[in-house]
Formats: C-alpha cells, structure tokens, sequence
C-alpha cells in the first residue's frame, strides 16, 4: 500500500512567495492565503489599536503593533491583526525585522466568511496556544464582540466574550478597560 504525504512547508517557502496583494500565513505547514481586509476589519483593527495605544501612553509597559509578522518556528508564521509587546519582549526583539517570540497578546478581527471565522476560531487558537501566546482576543464585527482567551491547561481556553457596553479588560494590561462598542464604532 502506498500513502501519499505531502510536504510541510517552511517561513523559508513563504520568503518565497510574490509580493503581492494577498497575506500569506503559515499554519502547520499549510499556507494560508487571505486577501486585503475589508474596511470594516480596518476600522476595527485601528479603534483597538488606538485605545491600547492610549493606555499605554499612559502606562508605558509595553508597545501596541499592528498587523506584525509574527514567527514561532519554521513551520508557523502568521500575521496577527493586533499585538501587544511587553518592554522585556521589545528588548528581545531588538531590530528583527519579525517577531520570533509568543506575544503578551495576540488580536485578530474576523473577516467575513466560515473559513475564516474557522482560522480564527480554531486554527490560530491551537497555534497560540501551543506555542504560550499570553492572551488571545478575537474581535468579531458581526456579532460586535470580542472573544478573550488565556492560558489554561496548555491551551487557551475561552475566558470571557464581551460586547456592548461590557469592558475589555485584561491582567496583561493593569486599569485598561474599554467598551466593546468602542471598537466597533
């Protein structure tokens, strides 16, 4: 009997892809290709951003970056949406042009669409999780709110799902507190 495998794909295959308008990923492996994000994503995307942004001007410990590269090893590079650096983390990074260290905090925005909301929802999850992402948040601008993840067992479970007026908060970020509504405008 013969079985058929197929190849693992490496950051190196994806250093060789076209610089075009698509967002390459890699996943276990398995590239992952996804077009430029909707406006909405955007909009989503920049009043989080803002709103860390703020809080860190006001406590300064750590840095709020979107859409980074972010490489956990050869098989699994992915570009989050929002990431929160610790200092500590930052002076480990130093001038790298990627991240190759599991973020404080790791945000994607659900892009329209199953298969997306399935890479969000399961695939970048396990991948957070297994390589000690500290916090995982999913913005979902359809439902109009945010997921929050931390570290349980292993893995990231499922701590909280917040929206309207509830608050955003997290212990990776002491006194920050936003309205889910904030975020999606």
């Amino acid at each position: 009997m013969t079985t058929k495998t197929e190849s693992l794909l490496t950051v190196e295959d994806l250093e060789a892809l076209p610089d075009d308008d698509n967002i390459y990923e890699l996943i276990e492996g398995e590239l992952i290709v996804s077009s430029a994000p909707t406006v909405m994503h955007q909009r989503v995307i920049m009043n989080l951003a803002k709103e860390i942004a703020n809080y860190l001007d006001r406590t300064p410990i750590g840095e709020v970056l979107p859409t980074p590269g972010v490489i956990f090893d050869k098989h699994n590079a992915v570009i989050p949406d929002i990431v929160f650096l610790t200092n500590e983390q930052l002076e480990q990074v130093g001038s790298e042009p990627h991240i190759k260290l599991a973020p404080a905090l790791a945000v994607e925005v659900v892009s329209p669409g199953r298969a997306n909301a399935q890479r969000d929802r399961v695939r970048k999850l396990r991948v957070y999780g297994k390589f000690g992402v500290g916090e995982y948040w999913i913005a979902d601008p359809e439902a109009r709110t945010v997921e929050i993840y931390r570290p349980a067992g292993g893995a990231l479970a499922l701590a909280a799902t917040v929206g309207g007026d509830e608050e955003i908060t997290s212990p990776l970020l002491p006194g920050f507190a936003c309205k889910a509504s904030r975020v999606f405008g």
